[in-house]
C-alpha cells in the first residue's frame, strides 16, 4: 500500500473516532439543573411547627416551696426532680420539619397534612432567612395536602405544571429541607404514575426514584421545565432512610384540593357507596372475563348511589366514563375527582355480559358507615364437599347485613374450604356467580361445582364482603 493512500485510510479512521467520542459524549450527556434551582429556590420553604403537650404530672407528696426564702427555696429544689422545679419547666413542645412552596404572590403556600397536623404554630421560614407566622386556611388528610397563608405581597411564586402529562423515565428534581438543611437539590426519574398506597385510595401518586428524606415532605416535585408537577409526601422504606422509592401527590390534585379549601374550607369528593376488590387470574375465569382488569363489587352501601343507580354485587366495572379501569384502584380515583351529583357512566360485566350502568355520584361521608355486625350461628343445616358445615341467616341477621338469602359456616372441616381459609361466622352469599338463598340452595349449587376451574365464592367477614376463589380437583 502506498504511503498517500496509508494517510488517506488512517484520515478516515481518525475522523471516525473523533465522530463517535462526540456521538458517545452526546448520548451520556446529563442535564443541567442549575438554571431551574434558581429560579425556583426563592419560592420553596421551610416550615416548622411546635406543638404544645400537656403539663408533666407532679407528685402530690412535692412541698409547696412559694413564700420560702431564695435559700431554703434553692435548697429543696436540688433534691426535686427537674420536671417538677417550676411550672415553666414543666411545659413540654413537641416540634417538627418540612416543607412548602409559595403559589400565590400574595402569600398562599402549598405543604403535606402531616407536616402541620395538631400544630399550634406553624413558623415558614423564607430563601432570605426571614421568618414569619402562618395561619391555616384548610387542610385535607385525606389527599394529604395542606393550604398555608402568610402576610406578604409580590412574592416569589413557582410555575404549575400538569401532572397528567408526565410519563415514566422523565427526568425530576425536588427542593426541600431533609434533615433541616434547606433548600437541598436532589435529581431522578419518574418511575411510574397513577401509584395507589395502601389506604390512600383518593391520590393517583407519581412514583419517582429521587432521594427524599425527613424535612422533604410538602416540598415541590419538578420537570425539567422548572414546573411543579408534585408535592414530595412518602418514601417507602425499611430503614427509615431514603430507599429508591418516593411518591409525590399530583400537582393536578393538590390545586384541585387548594381551591376547594380556599373557597369553603373543606374539600367534596365523588362517592359511589361500594367496597371493591381487585380481579386476579382466577376471579377473571370464574366470571368469563378475558384476562385480569376492573373492580369487582363487593359489597354496596344500603341506599348509597351505587345501590340507588342499579349496580350489582358481582359487576366487573370495566370503565367509568369512558375511562378504562385497568386495576381496581383506578376507580378511586377516577370517583373522588367528581363532584357530587356529576353523572357517571359505567361499562360493567354482569352473568358474563357487558352492560351499561348510569348513576349519579354521592358526596364522601366524613365517616365510613359500618355494614353491620358478625352474625351468630344457628341450628346445622347443611353439610357438603367444600368441607363446611352451614346454617341459615336468621331474620335478624338478613336485615343486619341487609341481604335476602345467604348461609352461615358453622364449622369448617378438612377440605378446600380450610385451603381457603374460612372460618365460622362467615357469611357465604354467593357461590359460583350464583345468589345463595337457603342452606338447601348452597348444598345443591356446591354439589354441581365444575372441577378444576375456577369457582368464585362472596363472603361477609365481620361486615366487609370479598370475592374469592378456590378450585376442585378432580
Amino acid at each position: 500500500m502506498s504511503i498517500p493512500r496509508l494517510k488517506s485510510y488512517l484520515s478516515i479512521i481518525a475522523t471516525v473516532l473523533v465522530l463517535g467520542q462526540a456521538v458517545t459524549a452526546q448520548a451520556v450527556e446529563l442535564p443541567d439543573f442549575t438554571q431551574l434551582v434558581e429560579q425556583a429556590s426563592p419560592a420553596v420553604v421551610n416550615i416548622s411547627t411546635t406543638q404544645k403537650l400537656p403539663d408533666r404530672k407532679v407528685s402530690q407528696q412535692m412541698p409547696d416551696l412559694e413564700g420560702l426564702p431564695p435559700m431554703l427555696r434553692e435548697f429543696f429544689e436540688r433534691g426535686m426532680p427537674p420536671q417538677s422545679r417550676s411550672p415553666r419547666d414543666r411545659q413540654r413542645e413537641a416540634t417538627s420539619l418540612g416543607s412548602g412552596f409559595i403559589i400565590s404572590s400574595d402569600g398562599y403556600i402549598l405543604t403535606n397534612n402531616h407536616v402541620i397536623a395538631d400544630a399550634d404554630e406553624i413558623l415558614v421560614r423564607l430563601a432570605d432567612r426571614s421568618e414569619m407566622k402562618a395561619k391555616l386556611v384548610g387542610t385535607d388528610p385525606r389527599s394529604d395536602v395542606a393550604l398555608l397563608k402568610i402576610e406578604g405581597k409580590d412574592l416569589p411564586v413557582l410555575k404549575l405544571g400538569k401532572s397528567q402529562d408526565l410519563k415514566a423515565g422523565q427526568w425530576v428534581v425536588a427542593i426541600g429541607s431533609p434533615f433541616g438543611f434547606d433548600h437541598t437539590v436532589t435529581q431522578g426519574i419518574v418511575s411510574a404514575v397513577g401509584r395507589s398506597l395502601p389506604n390512600e385510595n383518593y391520590v393517583p401518586f407519581i412514583q419517582t426514584d429521587v432521594p427524599i428524606n425527613p424535612g422533604n415532605s410538602g416540598g415541590p416535585l419538578f420537570n425539567l421545565n422548572g414546573e411543579v408537577v408534585g408535592i414530595n409526601s412518602q418514601i417507602y422504606t425499611r430503614s427509615g432512610g431514603f430507599m429508591g422509592v418516593s411518591f409525590a401527590i399530583p400537582i393536578d390534585v393538590a390545586m384541585d384540593v387548594s381551591n376547594q379549601l380556599k373557597s369553603g374550607g373543606k374539600v367534596s369528593r365523588g362517592w359511589l357507596g361500594v367496597v371493591i376488590q381487585e380481579v386476579s387470574k382466577d376471579l377473571a375465569e370464574s366470571f368469563g372475563l378475558e384476562k385480569p382488569a376492573g373492580a369487582l363489587v363487593a359489597q354496596i352501601q344500603d341506599d348509597g348511589p351505587a345501590a340507588k343507580g342499579g349496580l350489582q354485587v358481582g359487576d366487573v366495572i370495566l370503565s367509568m366514563n369512558g375511562q378504562p379501569i385497568v386495576m381496581s384502584a383506578d376507580l378511586p380515583h377516577l370517583v373522588g375527582a367528581l363532584k357530587a351529583g356529576a353523572k357517571a357512566d359505567l361499562e360493567v360485566i354482569r352473568d358474563g355480559k357487558r352492560k351499561n350502568v348510569e348513576l349519579t355520584v354521592g358526596a364522601i361521608p366524613d365517616e365510613d358507615k359500618e355494614m353491620g355486625a358478625e352474625p351468630k350461628s344457628s341450628i346445622e343445616r347443611s353439610s357438603n364437599r367444600l368441607g363446611v358445615s352451614v346454617v341459615e341467616l336468621t331474620d335478624d341477621q338478613k336485615k343486619t347485613y341487609d341481604l335476602k338469602g345467604g348461609v352461615v359456616i358453622k364449622e369448617v372441616q378438612d377440605g378446600p374450604a380450610a385451603m381457603i381459609g374460612l372460618q365460622p361466622g362467615d357469611v357465604i352469599t354467593h357461590l359460583n356467580n350464583q345468589a345463595i338463598g337457603s342452606a338447601k340452595e348452597f348444598a345443591d349449587i356446591a354439589k354441581a361445582l365444575p372441577k378444576n376451574r375456577s369457582v368464585s365464592m362472596r363472603v361477609l367477614r365481620q361486615g366487609r364482603a370479598s370475592f374469592i376463589t378456590f378450585k376442585l380437583a378432580e
